[in-house]
């Protein structure tokens, strides 16, 4: 699914979250892919606030600092918007249709389904595959975004001199790397149903995916900022000072009791209260399993600390881990970084497609 779309052979995938940019770069390797460059680079502070760009020439700076220090070659992109900009719809168009014919349909019925003229949106649509009610039926996804917020994004990656191919949605990025993590499982992952725990900054994002596909994606306001602010306070550090010492440690004794470990039960309450939602509003009334993923998912021991409380197998997420690597990449800071990359390696895995 892309919102925009350009043929491209080599693909960069480059994720702008709320408080980084991470850039992935990706070959294939036979059957398989190798990661060839990756890097992390901070934003500066609201240069991304709620899932918006509010400052394009620093976002555009930290996205140049970011390919730089990675040194990856490639300079087309594929991006990803957060799902709340995002309209997205399944439809059911009879089956044998033209590619033109489908498009033609889906243009005359989108009014009923986007809340915006057609004039300001940028839209996309992917055929699923026949229906499972209607086999004489396909099902469509259908996704449309505000040209405004595409605009915004397309212009922080030419400012910073790169070439956007494609524009994908950050839900359909994390189905991209899930897909990739499960497929060396018996049946690649099929009719396993796994909640995708997604702590960033300031926003957990729940996915669920069933058959590799999503089927339910909700966020809630929870992430990482809370900790980082929590030693601010507790400290008196900076904002930034705080978010090195989360990383690099030297905190006092106290920390991990008084601070961390609290925050660690907070996270495992988020997470139990996201698949309550899921269970409340769709048939399902259990997932087999958990994936955690985002900065916070490197926590140690958050894992098992969840797994005892949700009585379920709880993995943290590793999109590279069947992926041979360059040998210029240290494996044991890659394991480290790897829950934060699963959108950037999603949209990197584009190029394949």
């Amino acid at each position: 699914m892309g919102i925009l779309s350009k043929k491209s052979n080599t693909i960069l995938g480059l994720d702008i979250s709320s408080t980084a940019i991470k850039v992935v770069e990706l070959e294939k390797s036979g059957n398989n892919f190798r990661l060839l460059h990756y890097s992390i680079e901070s934003l500066p502070q609201n240069a991304v606030t709620e899932n918006t760009i509010t400052d394009v020439e620093q976002v555009s700076s930290s996205i140049t600092r970011a390919v730089k220090r990675s040194g990856a070659r490639s300079r087309n992109v594929a991006t990803a918007i957060p799902g709340t900009h995002v309209i997205s719809k399944r439809i059911f168009m009879p089956h044998g249709l033209r590619e033109d014919e489908l498009e033609n349909q889906i243009t005359l019925e989108a009014d009923h389904y986007i809340p915006y003229p057609l004039d300001e949106v940028n839209m996309d649509f992917e055929v699923l595959g026949a229906s499972a009610d209607n086999p004489s039926e396909d099902e469509i996804l259908l996704v449309a975004c505000r040209k405004e917020i595409v605009d915004d994004y397309v212009a922080v990656l030419e400012d910073a001199g790169l070439t956007p191919v494609i524009l994908d949605v950050e839900y359909y990025a994390v189905e991209n790397a899930y897909e990739q993590i499960v497929q060396d499982l018996p049946g690649g992952g099929m009719e396993k149903l796994t909640a995708i725990m997604d702590f960033g900054a300031t926003t957990l994002h729940v996915n669920v995916i069933q058959n590799n596909r999503s089927i339910y994606t909700r966020n809630h306001s929870f992430g990482g900022n809370q900790l980082t602010e929590e030693i601010q306070r507790r400290y008196g550090l900076s904002f930034e000072e705080a978010v090195q010492a989360k990383k690099v440690g030297g905190l006092p004794d106290n920390y991990q009791p008084e601070i961390l470990r609290p925050f660690m039960d907070a996270m495992c309450q988020e997470a139990m209260r996201g698949l309550q939602f899921f269970y409340s509003s769709t048939p399902h009334d259990k997932v087999d399993s958990i994936m955690l993923a985002g900065g916070c998912a490197q926590i140690q021991g958050v894992d098992e600390l969840l797994a005892s409380k949700a009585g379920l197998p709880v993995d943290v997420a590793n999109p590279f881990s069947s992926l041979s690597l360059s040998p210029k990449l240290k494996a044991q800071t890659l394991a480290l970084d790897a829950p934060s990359l699963m959108v950037a390696c999603g949209l990197a895995l584009r190029g394949s497609k």
